[in-house]
């Protein structure tokens, strides 16, 4: 159940991210934001096909220190961040008002 209302808050973090902030979307947007460190919480959908499209992705959080999460569904993550198609993989680069929700994201990775 924790792991349900994690993904659901990285849903909403999204969501508010693409209201107040400033998301990247796209596997090549978001490695590049993660390259340029401007990247403040990655999201990578688990049901991508092929899988190597997206590894490199948690790889690189790694390396840089920046929290990154899988979630079930790329239709899903598309959708949170108002795309119509569905998306692999999601950078919040600006938080705007979403700065709490990431917080407690990051936290709860550390753990």
């Amino acid at each position: 159940m924790a792991e349900e209302t994690i993904i659901d808050k990285v849903y909403d973090a999204i969501e508010t991210a693409k209201a107040t902030g400033k998301l990247k979307k796209g596997t090549n947007e978001v490695t590049k934001a993660i390259e340029k460190q401007q990247a403040k919480l990655v999201v990578t959908a688990k049901d991508v096909n092929p899988p190597e499209i997206t590894m490199h992705i948690s790889l690189l959080c790694q390396e840089k220190g920046i929290p990154c999460i899988q979630v079930p569904s790329k239709e899903e993550l598309g959708a949170a961040s108002g795309l119509e198609k569905p998306a692999a993989s999601v950078a919040i680069v600006q938080e705007g008002e979403a700065k709490n929700l990431i917080k407690e994201i990051s936290e709860s990775l550390k753990k």
